[in-house]
């Protein structure tokens, strides 16, 4: 064990990335540039379709943050100050990353599906660049015409929809906004700074380094095994563990040892151990808290389950399920729904973690009725 390296009880490990979250503990507004600062805060924070409660990069961002104008993040993106490119998964991300991803770009992309739309649909290519430079940014559906559908089930996109993801999967477009959470597309050179264009692509390592830093710093502590899942790394422990061991040696990093005898934990060399508790919060089910489920079952014993892809009586808990953490713990899992035309968010059904004491029923309507009103909802309306 080096100079560098700390012992810790796994419940010090667990109030540790608690505290890292920074979960606010009361009702409070946020303007743009939190917003910013908050998606800089997290490293990465998911995207996703789903609007049962909210979208989840709102939920994300509105427990740590505060209730904010959801014009924020289009026009964070119009500008230039963050994008869209996948992390842990499709995410926003501050600009100052996007040379980290160029390789990536520059290398294929991320799906291998956008291969095969540049090569069966690469007639399309050059007029889509052009009608993008010629009127601006395009939202997918204006150039919807009709045409053969590609594939089938959820994936059933045409191929005009296909060539632009794969366009902005490869650095040619970026995201410059959102419609009805549609992407809108632009060039690069139209949104991205140009002082961040012209930088060249860093080195794996540079890359490396900074993922995992910036992973550790966003969630308080990780195994190696949970900073590649930050990421989405691929090349398992062969790629990481190295750069690891030298952040360590050079004191960028700190390496703990936990008493439950399971793989050391990371954190920056300036942590101290342990932290604040959080308050009642219904997390979003994309949460990064809650990325990580070895970890999450190591560090909370809370198994997360996302529901939303099953058949109805296929669901243990529900649709769109929030876990309520409180403190250092997870009390138990609400199913809600969002009615706006009622300002209204129902917590149609709550089912607590086994062995739970307290007043439950108590944290649960303080997280509820504090959602709501961040969601813009006038109350939450337990079952």
């Amino acid at each position: 064990m080096t100079a560098t390296s700390t012992t810790a009880t796994i419940a010090q490990i667990r109030r540790t990335i608690v505290h890292a979250q920074g979960f606010a503990g009361r009702f409070r507004r946020a303007g743009e540039a939190e917003v910013e600062a908050g998606i800089r805060r997290l490293g990465a924070v998911q995207l996703d379709s789903i609007s049962t409660v909210d979208r989840a990069h709102r939920l994300t961002l509105a427990c740590r943050i505060g209730a904010f104008d959801p014009e924020h993040v289009p026009s964070l993106l119009r500008t230039g100050r963050v994008f869209e490119y996948w992390a842990h998964e499709a995410s926003l991300l501050t600009t100052e990353l996007w040379p980290h991803f160029r390789a990536a770009m520059s290398g294929g992309g991320h799906w291998g599906m956008h291969d095969r739309a540049l090569r069966d649909h690469g007639d399309l290519v050059e007029p889509i660049l052009a009608r993008i430079r010629d009127e601006g940014a395009l939202p997918s559906r204006a150039f919807e015409n009709g045409g053969v559908v590609v594939g089938g089930g959820m994936w059933n996109l045409k191929p005009a929809k296909l060539v632009l993801e794969a366009l902005w999967d490869r650095g040619r477009l970026v995201v410059a906004g959102r419609q009805a959470f549609q992407r809108v597309y632009d060039l690069p050179e139209r949104v991205i700074p140009a002082h961040v264009l012209a930088l060249p692509a860093p080195s794996e390592e540079e890359t490396l380094r900074t993922f995992a830093l910036l992973a550790v710093r966003a969630r308080g502590a990780l195994t190696e095994a949970a900073i590649r899942e930050h990421w989405r790394l691929k090349g398992g422990k062969a790629r990481l563990h190295h750069h690891l061991l030298a952040l360590v040696d050079e004191g960028a990093l700190r390496e703990v040892h936990v008493d439950d005898g399971g793989a050391p934990f990371y954190v920056a060399a300036d942590t101290e151990l342990g932290g604040d508790p959080a308050p009642p919060v219904l997390v979003s089910p994309f949460d990064n808290l809650v990325w990580d489920r070895p970890l999450l079952e190591r560090a909370f014993g809370f198994r997360h389950l996302i529901e939303v892809y099953k058949r109805e009586h296929e669901r243990a808990y529900g649709y769109y399920v929030l876990p309520l953490l409180a403190g250092d713990r997870f009390l138990g899992r609400a199913d809600l729904k969002a009615d706006r035309a009622e300002g209204v968010l129902h917590v149609k059904r709550f089912t607590p973690e086994p062995r739970v004491r307290g007043n439950v029923t108590a944290k649960l309507e303080r997280a509820a009725h504090r959602l709501a009103r961040t969601i813009g909802l006038e109350r939450a309306q337990l079952a």
